[in-house]
Protein backbone atom coordinates (compact mmCIF):
# COMPACT_ATOMS: atom_id res chain seq x y z
CA UNK A 1 0.00 0.00 0.00
CA UNK A 2 3.02 2.41 0.83
CA UNK A 3 4.27 2.23 -2.69
CA UNK A 4 0.76 1.68 -4.99
CA UNK A 5 0.42 4.27 -7.15
CA UNK A 6 3.63 6.16 -6.93
CA UNK A 7 5.31 4.41 -9.87
CA UNK A 8 8.40 7.54 -10.40
CA UNK A 9 8.83 7.63 -6.42
CA UNK A 10 12.23 6.79 -6.36
CA UNK A 11 13.12 6.16 -10.27
CA UNK A 12 16.67 7.56 -11.48
CA UNK A 13 15.39 8.40 -15.14
CA UNK A 14 12.67 10.91 -16.44
CA UNK A 15 9.96 8.31 -17.90
CA UNK A 16 10.30 7.92 -21.67
CA UNK A 17 8.01 9.75 -24.15
CA UNK A 18 8.04 12.67 -22.51
CA UNK A 19 9.16 16.13 -23.92
CA UNK A 20 10.48 19.81 -22.65
CA UNK A 21 8.65 21.51 -25.42
CA UNK A 22 5.10 22.37 -22.80
CA UNK A 23 8.05 23.30 -20.18
CA UNK A 24 9.18 25.22 -22.25
CA UNK A 25 6.44 27.17 -23.94
CA UNK A 26 5.26 27.77 -20.17
CA UNK A 27 8.17 29.39 -18.50
CA UNK A 28 8.63 31.81 -21.34
CA UNK A 29 5.03 32.75 -21.68
CA UNK A 30 5.57 33.02 -17.96
CA UNK A 31 8.60 34.94 -17.74
CA UNK A 32 7.34 37.54 -20.66
CA UNK A 33 4.19 38.04 -19.01
CA UNK A 34 5.61 39.06 -15.78
CA UNK A 35 7.94 41.31 -17.67
CA UNK A 36 5.65 43.21 -19.20
CA UNK A 37 3.18 43.14 -16.16
CA UNK A 38 5.81 44.79 -14.59
CA UNK A 39 6.70 47.48 -17.08
CA UNK A 40 3.40 48.26 -17.29
CA UNK A 41 3.09 48.83 -13.53
CA UNK A 42 6.72 51.08 -14.38
CA UNK A 43 4.76 53.03 -16.95
CA UNK A 44 1.80 53.07 -14.22
CA UNK A 45 4.59 54.94 -11.72
CA UNK A 46 6.14 57.38 -13.83
CA UNK A 47 2.54 58.62 -15.14
CA UNK A 48 1.28 58.94 -11.87
CA UNK A 49 4.26 61.46 -10.71
CA UNK A 50 3.00 64.41 -9.54
CA UNK A 51 3.53 67.67 -10.58
CA UNK A 52 6.79 69.61 -8.78
CA UNK A 53 9.02 66.45 -9.15
CA UNK A 54 7.45 65.05 -5.79
CA UNK A 55 7.22 61.27 -5.36
CA UNK A 56 5.03 59.35 -7.25
CA UNK A 57 1.48 59.04 -6.12
CA UNK A 58 0.83 54.90 -6.60
CA UNK A 59 -1.72 53.42 -4.55
CA UNK A 60 -1.60 50.53 -1.70
CA UNK A 61 -3.09 48.54 -4.58
CA UNK A 62 -0.56 48.26 -7.16
CA UNK A 63 2.30 48.12 -4.81
CA UNK A 64 0.56 45.07 -3.97
CA UNK A 65 -0.25 43.91 -7.59
CA UNK A 66 3.66 44.96 -8.31
CA UNK A 67 4.60 42.01 -5.80
CA UNK A 68 2.47 39.63 -6.81
CA UNK A 69 3.72 39.99 -10.29
CA UNK A 70 7.67 39.90 -8.46
CA UNK A 71 6.49 36.64 -6.97
CA UNK A 72 5.00 35.37 -10.03
CA UNK A 73 8.38 35.55 -11.46
CA UNK A 74 10.51 34.68 -8.80
CA UNK A 75 9.27 31.42 -8.41
CA UNK A 76 9.27 30.55 -12.56
CA UNK A 77 12.45 31.53 -12.38
CA UNK A 78 13.38 28.96 -9.87
CA UNK A 79 11.40 25.82 -10.43
CA UNK A 80 11.11 25.63 -14.49
CA UNK A 81 15.35 25.86 -14.84
CA UNK A 82 15.10 22.65 -12.65
CA UNK A 83 12.63 20.96 -14.82
CA UNK A 84 14.22 22.06 -17.66
CA UNK A 85 17.81 20.55 -16.71
CA UNK A 86 16.27 17.47 -15.54
CA UNK A 87 15.10 17.05 -19.63
CA UNK A 88 18.44 17.98 -20.47
CA UNK A 89 20.05 15.58 -18.47
CA UNK A 90 17.36 12.92 -19.24
CA UNK A 91 17.47 12.25 -14.84
CA UNK A 92 14.81 12.73 -12.90
CA UNK A 93 15.10 15.68 -9.94
CA UNK A 94 16.03 13.34 -7.08
CA UNK A 95 19.11 11.75 -9.37
CA UNK A 96 20.30 15.54 -9.79
CA UNK A 97 20.67 16.30 -6.31
CA UNK A 98 22.77 14.79 -3.56
CA UNK A 99 21.58 11.89 -1.94
CA UNK A 100 17.87 10.50 -3.07
CA UNK A 101 19.27 7.32 -2.85
CA UNK A 102 16.84 5.98 -0.66
CA UNK A 103 12.73 5.19 -1.94
CA UNK A 104 11.95 7.29 1.52
CA UNK A 105 14.98 9.44 0.89
CA UNK A 106 14.21 11.85 -1.98
CA UNK A 107 17.13 13.81 -3.26
CA UNK A 108 17.74 18.04 -2.22
CA UNK A 109 17.08 19.11 -5.41
CA UNK A 110 13.53 17.11 -4.90
CA UNK A 111 13.11 18.50 -1.74
CA UNK A 112 14.21 22.39 -2.82
CA UNK A 113 11.50 21.83 -5.16
CA UNK A 114 8.41 20.92 -3.36
CA UNK A 115 9.40 23.17 -0.61
CA UNK A 116 9.11 26.00 -3.72
CA UNK A 117 6.16 24.56 -5.06
CA UNK A 118 4.62 24.99 -1.26
CA UNK A 119 5.42 28.62 -0.94
CA UNK A 120 4.87 29.90 -4.79
CA UNK A 121 1.95 28.06 -4.17
CA UNK A 122 0.62 29.96 -0.85
CA UNK A 123 2.56 33.35 -1.24
CA UNK A 124 0.78 34.75 -3.99
CA UNK A 125 -2.56 33.66 -2.06
CA UNK A 126 -1.34 36.01 0.65
CA UNK A 127 -1.01 38.42 -1.90
CA UNK A 128 -4.44 38.61 -3.49
CA UNK A 129 -5.91 38.42 0.15
CA UNK A 130 -4.05 41.26 0.82
CA UNK A 131 -5.38 43.49 -2.16
CA UNK A 132 -8.94 42.12 -1.12
CA UNK A 133 -8.13 43.58 2.38
CA UNK A 134 -6.99 46.68 0.94
CA UNK A 135 -10.19 46.89 -1.56
CA UNK A 136 -12.70 46.13 0.70
CA UNK A 137 -11.04 48.58 3.73
CA UNK A 138 -10.96 51.35 1.00
CA UNK A 139 -14.44 51.14 0.67
CA UNK A 140 -16.06 50.46 3.82
CA UNK A 141 -13.65 51.97 6.10
CA UNK A 142 -11.92 55.19 4.61
CA UNK A 143 -11.15 56.73 7.74
CA UNK A 144 -9.68 53.95 8.82
CA UNK A 145 -7.83 52.86 5.49
CA UNK A 146 -5.94 56.69 5.19
CA UNK A 147 -4.91 56.79 9.00
CA UNK A 148 -3.90 53.34 9.34
CA UNK A 149 -2.90 52.24 6.11
CA UNK A 150 0.95 53.51 5.38
CA UNK A 151 3.38 52.22 3.14
CA UNK A 152 5.95 51.95 6.25
CA UNK A 153 2.92 49.46 7.26
CA UNK A 154 2.70 47.70 3.99
CA UNK A 155 6.84 47.17 3.65
CA UNK A 156 6.56 45.60 7.27
CA UNK A 157 3.54 42.97 6.31
CA UNK A 158 4.94 41.86 2.98
CA UNK A 159 8.41 39.99 4.48
CA UNK A 160 7.13 39.26 7.89
CA UNK A 161 3.80 37.34 5.86
CA UNK A 162 6.91 36.03 3.13
CA UNK A 163 8.85 34.81 6.15
CA UNK A 164 5.71 32.86 7.66
CA UNK A 165 5.04 31.35 4.60
CA UNK A 166 8.43 29.85 4.24
CA UNK A 167 8.60 28.55 8.16
CA UNK A 168 5.16 26.78 7.43
CA UNK A 169 5.98 25.56 3.65
CA UNK A 170 9.57 23.89 5.64
CA UNK A 171 7.72 21.48 7.68
CA UNK A 172 7.71 19.49 6.05
CA UNK A 173 11.45 19.35 5.56
CA UNK A 174 11.58 18.95 9.65
CA UNK A 175 9.44 15.84 9.44
CA UNK A 176 5.61 17.08 9.29
CA UNK A 177 5.08 16.03 6.03
CA UNK A 178 6.97 13.87 3.54
CA UNK A 179 8.64 15.62 0.41
CA UNK A 180 7.69 12.81 -3.23
CA UNK A 181 8.71 12.87 -6.38
CA UNK A 182 6.06 12.69 -9.41
CA UNK A 183 5.87 11.02 -13.00
CA UNK A 184 7.44 11.85 -14.83
CA UNK A 185 10.34 12.47 -12.81
CA UNK A 186 10.74 16.48 -12.97
CA UNK A 187 8.30 17.30 -10.65
CA UNK A 188 8.21 17.14 -6.51
CA UNK A 189 5.42 17.82 -4.08
CA UNK A 190 4.20 16.91 -1.00
CA UNK A 191 3.27 13.29 -0.49
CA UNK A 192 -0.88 13.58 -0.87
CA UNK A 193 -2.05 9.60 0.17
CA UNK A 194 -0.62 6.64 1.85
CA UNK A 195 1.43 7.17 5.02
CA UNK A 196 0.50 8.06 8.48
CA UNK A 197 -0.57 11.37 10.23
CA UNK A 198 2.70 13.14 10.33
CA UNK A 199 3.06 12.29 6.49
CA UNK A 200 -0.65 13.50 5.47
CA UNK A 201 -1.32 15.80 8.32
CA UNK A 202 0.75 18.67 6.30
CA UNK A 203 -1.26 18.57 2.67
CA UNK A 204 -4.62 18.40 4.84
CA UNK A 205 -3.17 21.14 6.90
CA UNK A 206 -2.15 23.16 4.01
CA UNK A 207 -4.96 22.51 1.80
CA UNK A 208 -7.58 23.54 4.53
CA UNK A 209 -5.23 26.64 4.71
CA UNK A 210 -5.49 27.53 1.03
CA UNK A 211 -9.64 27.00 0.85
CA UNK A 212 -9.56 29.82 4.23
CA UNK A 213 -7.74 32.04 2.64
CA UNK A 214 -10.07 31.82 -0.74
CA UNK A 215 -13.06 31.98 0.92
CA UNK A 216 -11.88 35.19 3.14
CA UNK A 217 -10.57 36.80 -0.47
CA UNK A 218 -14.43 35.83 -1.81
CA UNK A 219 -16.15 37.74 1.07
CA UNK A 220 -13.83 40.39 0.80
CA UNK A 221 -14.58 40.84 -2.38
CA UNK A 222 -18.26 40.48 -2.59
CA UNK A 223 -18.53 43.04 0.49
CA UNK A 224 -16.54 45.56 -1.89
CA UNK A 225 -19.48 44.75 -4.56
CA UNK A 226 -21.51 45.78 -2.47
CA UNK A 227 -19.70 48.62 -0.78
CA UNK A 228 -19.56 49.89 -4.55
CA UNK A 229 -22.82 49.28 -5.58
CA UNK A 230 -24.40 51.30 -2.78
CA UNK A 231 -21.98 54.37 -3.75
CA UNK A 232 -23.55 54.23 -7.51
CA UNK A 233 -26.93 53.62 -5.98
CA UNK A 234 -26.09 57.36 -4.18
CA UNK A 235 -24.67 59.08 -7.29
CA UNK A 236 -27.17 61.35 -9.53
CA UNK A 237 -28.01 60.32 -12.25
CA UNK A 238 -26.96 63.26 -14.09
CA UNK A 239 -23.77 65.65 -13.27
CA UNK A 240 -21.00 63.27 -11.63
CA UNK A 241 -19.58 64.47 -8.75
CA UNK A 242 -16.27 65.27 -8.22
CA UNK A 243 -15.57 61.81 -6.12
CA UNK A 244 -16.99 59.99 -9.97
CA UNK A 245 -13.04 59.23 -10.67
CA UNK A 246 -11.62 57.62 -7.39
CA UNK A 247 -14.90 55.28 -7.77
CA UNK A 248 -14.11 54.17 -11.07
CA UNK A 249 -10.41 53.53 -10.46
CA UNK A 250 -11.82 51.45 -7.30
CA UNK A 251 -14.07 49.55 -9.88
CA UNK A 252 -11.14 48.70 -11.70
CA UNK A 253 -8.79 47.37 -8.58
CA UNK A 254 -12.49 45.12 -8.32
CA UNK A 255 -12.70 43.70 -11.71
CA UNK A 256 -9.11 43.00 -12.11
CA UNK A 257 -9.38 41.24 -8.56
CA UNK A 258 -12.10 39.57 -9.33
CA UNK A 259 -10.82 38.33 -12.15
CA UNK A 260 -7.65 36.79 -10.26
CA UNK A 261 -10.17 35.49 -7.77
CA UNK A 262 -11.41 33.73 -9.99
CA UNK A 263 -8.26 32.27 -11.98
CA UNK A 264 -6.65 31.16 -8.52
CA UNK A 265 -9.78 29.74 -7.11
CA UNK A 266 -9.81 27.51 -10.33
CA UNK A 267 -6.55 26.86 -10.29
CA UNK A 268 -6.28 25.96 -6.63
CA UNK A 269 -9.39 23.80 -6.06
CA UNK A 270 -7.89 20.76 -8.13
CA UNK A 271 -4.91 20.56 -5.45
CA UNK A 272 -7.26 21.14 -2.74
CA UNK A 273 -9.68 18.33 -3.38
CA UNK A 274 -7.06 16.22 -4.14
CA UNK A 275 -5.07 16.13 -0.80
CA UNK A 276 -8.63 15.40 1.03
CA UNK A 277 -8.99 12.72 -1.06
CA UNK A 278 -5.67 11.61 -0.77
CA UNK A 279 -5.74 11.72 2.73
CA UNK A 280 -9.29 10.70 3.99
CA UNK A 281 -10.29 8.10 0.67
CA UNK A 282 -6.31 7.10 0.44
CA UNK A 283 -6.59 7.29 -3.51
CA UNK A 284 -3.07 6.92 -5.00
CA UNK A 285 -4.25 8.70 -8.36
CA UNK A 286 -0.76 10.02 -9.80
CA UNK A 287 -2.01 11.52 -12.47
CA UNK A 288 -4.64 13.32 -11.35
CA UNK A 289 -2.12 14.49 -8.34
CA UNK A 290 0.36 15.53 -11.18
CA UNK A 291 -2.72 17.41 -12.93
CA UNK A 292 -3.25 19.33 -9.87
CA UNK A 293 0.39 20.63 -9.25
CA UNK A 294 -0.01 21.36 -12.97
CA UNK A 295 -3.17 23.58 -12.41
CA UNK A 296 -1.22 25.31 -9.53
CA UNK A 297 1.56 26.47 -11.58
CA UNK A 298 -0.22 28.03 -14.53
CA UNK A 299 -1.83 30.37 -12.15
CA UNK A 300 1.63 32.05 -12.50
CA UNK A 301 1.27 32.33 -16.05
CA UNK A 302 -1.75 33.21 -16.39
CA UNK A 303 -2.08 35.81 -14.40
CA UNK A 304 0.49 38.45 -15.64
CA UNK A 305 -1.63 38.20 -19.08
CA UNK A 306 -5.08 38.46 -16.89
CA UNK A 307 -3.57 41.62 -16.39
CA UNK A 308 -1.77 43.18 -19.60
CA UNK A 309 -5.07 42.19 -21.09
CA UNK A 310 -6.95 43.72 -18.60
CA UNK A 311 -4.65 47.46 -18.88
CA UNK A 312 -5.98 47.25 -22.69
CA UNK A 313 -8.26 50.64 -23.19
CA UNK A 314 -10.71 48.83 -25.30
CA UNK A 315 -11.06 45.85 -22.05
CA UNK A 316 -11.48 48.85 -19.35
CA UNK A 317 -13.82 50.51 -21.86
CA UNK A 318 -16.10 47.66 -22.14
CA UNK A 319 -15.84 47.11 -18.48
CA UNK A 320 -16.90 50.63 -17.44
CA UNK A 321 -19.72 50.64 -19.96
CA UNK A 322 -21.12 47.26 -18.60
CA UNK A 323 -20.97 48.05 -15.65
CA UNK A 324 -22.77 51.26 -16.14
CA UNK A 325 -25.19 49.94 -17.86
CA UNK A 326 -25.92 47.28 -14.97
CA UNK A 327 -25.99 49.99 -12.49
CA UNK A 328 -28.44 52.21 -14.36
CA UNK A 329 -31.18 49.14 -14.95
Amino acid sequence: METEGYRCRSSRYIESGQSAVPSSVLFAAGLLGNVLALLLLGQHRRRSRSPGGRPPRVSAFYVLVSGLAVTDLLGKCLISPMVLAAYAYNRSLSELGPGGRGEDQPGVLCQLFAFLMAFFGLAPTLLLLAMALECWLSLGHPYFYRRHLTRRLGATLGPAAAGLCALFCALPLLGFGAPMQYCPGTWCFIRMAGGGPRQLGFPVLYASLMGLLVLAIVACNVSSMRHLYGMARRQPRRGAPPAAAPRMEELDHLVLLGLMTVLFTVCSLPLIIRAYMGAFAADFNENADLSALRFLSVNSIVDPWVFIIFRTSVFRGFVRRFCRRLGSR
